[in-house]
């Protein structure tokens, strides 16, 4: 007995000194059939994880469904029902129903006397001029304009949609001693100026509409019938841009192209009057400075265009 039991606590002793089983391991080294080594996944197995979109990865379907409201609501003059909320981005009853009620309440949207239709409140006006955005969008448009300047030894012109016509919100004279640029502040006719012809051409026809049922002539402004204006319309949307000849200025060529929104309508034209020189000194061509102007109006628009510019000597207006 004495025997056994020396021989039970020699056993004890030993597997307590060993460093690699325990008790409980050598009862389960006996139960425990083997476990299999893990597959190291390899590139083909991660290949799908890595091309996973990043706006899809980082979605908030929340925030998304509250965004599409705001969007939807903010192209209707009049307002919606539930109903046609519902039909419009494709949401069942309780995902609106819940969603407006979280808007009203946060006072975004508003719900008409009869509570049946909603449309924006004056909220979203009052945030945004916290921050004036027409302040923001100089700011961050001169130092491109400056940089096409420096570059392209020529002036150039921001405008912008003002009560029928364009108003120029910022300007950057060329870096040589002469030039042609427009005075800032200036109002440019809508109608027969490369800028008016480029705004009134990326916009839907129901705010094409509007700006030109809006437009009053400015002096000097040449008139242009409807039929005129629709064909150069499309030629301008078909090119991306548009250059022609000036129609105030004799020597002048000037070169507008859109500033995109997020919407794909243009909320701004960006615009050089070229001058070409004449002497010995060989500044950058015509075609050069188009597609200088053509990459500043990339960099401050919203909205990348899908369908590429053709060659600058392709797209020239009569």
């Amino acid at each position: 007995m004495d025997e056994l039991i020396i021989h039970i606590r020699t056993i004890r002793r030993q597997v307590r000194r060993s460093p690699v089983f325990s008790l409980t391991d050598f009862a389960m080294h006996e139960t425990t059939p083997p476990v299999k080594a893990a597959k190291t996944p390899n590139s083909s197995d991660a290949a799908p994880e890595a091309a996973l979109d990043e706006a899809e990865r980082y979605r908030a379907p929340a925030l998304d469904k509250g965004l599409d409201i705001l969007e939807l609501l903010s192209e209707q003059k009049d307002g919606l029902t539930r109903a046609e909320i519902m039909k419009a981005l494709g949401r069942n009853a309780s995902e609106i129903y819940r969603m407006l009620e979280r808007l009203v309440a946060r006072q975004y949207v508003v719900r008409s006397a009869g509570g049946d239709r909603y449309s924006l409140s004056l909220k979203l006006f009052a945030l945004a001029h916290r921050h004036p955005p027409m302040n923001r969008f100089i700011t961050a448009a001169l130092p491109v304009m400056q940089a096409f300047a420096d570059e392209a030894e020529q002036s150039v012109h921001l405008t912008v949609y003002d009560r029928g016509n364009l108003l120029v919100i910022a300007q950057v004279d060329g870096p040589g001693t002469w030039g042609l640029s427009i005075r800032l502040g200036s109002r440019v006719g809508l109608i027969d100026t490369a800028s008016g012809q480029v705004m009134l051409a990326f916009q839907s026809e129901a705010e094409r509409s509007r700006m030109l049922a809006e437009h009053t002539k400015v002096k000097g402004e040449i008139a242009l019938d409807h039929v005129a204006l629709a064909s150069t319309f499309s030629a301008i949307r078909a090119h991306g841009h548009l250059r022609k000849d000036s129609a105030q200025t004799f020597g002048v060529t000037d070169v507008t192209f859109p500033i995109l929104g997020p919407s794909g309508h243009a909320v701004a034209a960006l615009t050089t009057p070229y001058m070409r020189r004449i002497d010995e000194y060989v500044a950058p061509s015509l075609d050069d400075v188009t597609a200088m102007l053509a990459a500043a109006a990339v960099k401050l628009s919203m909205h990348e265009d899908p369908r590429p510019h053709p060659a600058p000597e392709a797209s020239a207006a009569d």
